[in-house]
């Protein structure tokens, strides 16, 4: 993967223990996405099934899953 300019939330931490996932354009038109914490593995996913994702999350459709 080439250099990509990852980007994360204002919303997460800057301390050794923040929670977040950033996000960079794919080549391909794509979007990647890893976890900070795991930097190597990363999801490449395209801008339609991320933004319904983020509107279901929004919504709260996956509030019951966080622990």
């Amino acid at each position: 993967m080439h250099r990509t300019g990852w980007r994360k939330s204002s919303f997460s931490g800057t301390g050794p223990d923040n929670n977040c996932v950033e996000l960079a354009t794919a080549e391909s038109g794509g979007v990647h996405l890893r976890e900070v914490d795991a930097p190597r593995t990363v999801l490449t996913t395209t801008p339609r099934p991320l933004a319904a994702f983020i509107r279901a999350a929004k919504a709260g459709r996956f509030d019951r899953l966080a622990g």
